[in-house]
């Protein structure tokens, strides 16, 4: 058990390296304003009684790229069921004409640097004057601030010390689930966290095995996903590692597969290709789960009778582990048993935690991004 709702089950492989846990103590006690969005003790730049003149609106658009919109995205999607208010997402640039739209949108535009040239064409194109919005950049000159000053729109600062990608658990992710109506205290779970013994043991071993992969040239990281309602939160996953650990030749690649649809496409290829992967496999139970209409179902299939698709969806995934087994590929298991804001905020600081030790590991810099500066600078060059 990882935590009362998460229960991990972990790579088949242990090791003992006093570094690791070196390297955890330190980041626990490190003064980083990363770590310190992930406490209760962090100061959001907004103020929750301020929001309320928001409350009438029921439509919000999130205007923002990468780590900018994919946490949000990704507590909207897994928190869905508690959740009354609608949030549409432009993060990406859309080649289609804007349809007319009668919707009366609260739209926030969120940019660290204030400069993201996809979130300046979006608002451009998108953003109506007689729109209200919330504009999440740094206190600093930039496009979009000068901007929101033209249009006389609610500016909240982004915290200067903490880059998209780490950024959920602070203003950039907390003031739309504010907005969502959701208890953002209960995401705050490092207080908890770090006074779990199970918990740090797992994050350490889980570091540990995962840089014995690598030694061995194991460099994809397969997420097996089970949860139609976590594909959001793991496209966060995917930026968080890619962009915190792909630098100096060295890195990690996140892929993604939806199952149980992938054991029809790339299954054969994990199972008997080349082995230079190792894999998660995520689910998350189900209370209300769809049930199989037996009266439907032929004889040749009495097995699915009186089951539901969580029932199924288990049986595959335990089913798979079993293959896995067999075949000696490593692998974890996440299995979840309480779709809450508890929940996300202990799997936000899990993989948060993981990657910046892996980084540190890997002596190398988890929380910038030198490479992709470069197709900014193109790209300019290019419209100039």
């Amino acid at each position: 058990m990882l935590t009362r709702n998460i229960n991990l089950k972990p790579f088949k492989i242990k090791f003992r390296k006093g570094s690791i846990r070196k390297n955890l103590n330190s980041l626990i006690n490190d003064n980083n304003q990363i770590i310190k969005s992930l406490t209760k003790n962090y100061k959001n730049s907004f103020k929750k009684k301020d929001l309320r003149k928001y409350k009438k609106y029921s439509n919000f658009r999130i205007i923002g790229m990468g780590g900018s919109s994919l946490g949000t995205q990704a507590i909207y999607d897994f928190l869905k069921h508690k959740i009354k208010k609608k949030f549409y997402f432009l993060d990406n640039l859309q080649s289609y004409k804007k349809k007319k739209e009668n919707v009366n949108y609260l739209n926030l535009v969120v940019s660290k640097s204030g400069n993201t040239l996809e979130t300046i064409l979006n608002v451009n194109i998108f953003v109506k004057n007689s729109q209200k919005n919330i504009f999440i950049t740094e206190n600093k000159e930039s496009y979009l601030n000068n901007l929101a000053k033209k249009l006389k729109s609610e500016i909240i600062h982004h915290n200067n010390f903490i880059g998209g990608r780490y950024s959920v658990l602070s203003e950039v992710g907390m003031l739309p689930a504010e907005l969502m109506g959701l208890d953002t205290s209960k995401f705050k779970q490092f207080n908890n966290i770090i006074k779990n013994k199970k918990y740090l043991n797992h994050l350490v071993s889980n570091v540990e095995a995962i840089l014995h992969y690598i030694k061995l040239k194991k460099f994809n990281s397969i997420i097996l996903n089970y949860d139609e309602k976590s594909r959001s939160f793991f496209n966060w996953y995917q930026q968080l590692v890619a962009e915190s650990l792909g630098k100096h030749s060295k890195g990690i690649l996140p892929i993604i597969s939806n199952m149980p649809r992938d054991n029809h496409s790339v299954m054969q290829l994990y199972l008997d290709g080349f082995r230079n992967n190792f894999f998660t496999f995520f689910y998350v139970k189900e209370s209300n789960s769809i049930k199989v209409n037996s009266n439907k179902i032929l004889s040749s299939k009495n097995y699915l009778k009186n089951k539901n698709l969580d029932q199924i969806m288990l049986a595959k995934k335990n089913a798979t582990e079993n293959t896995f087994l067999k075949k000696n590929i490593p692998f974890r298991t996440f299995e979840i048993k309480k779709r809450d804001e508890k929940t996300l905020g202990e799997l936000f600081t899990f993989f948060i935690l993981e990657t910046i030790l892996i980084g540190r590991a890997l002596k190398m810099n988890p929380f910038d991004q030198p490479a992709v500066e470069l197709i900014k600078k193109e790209t300019k060059k290019i419209l100039d």
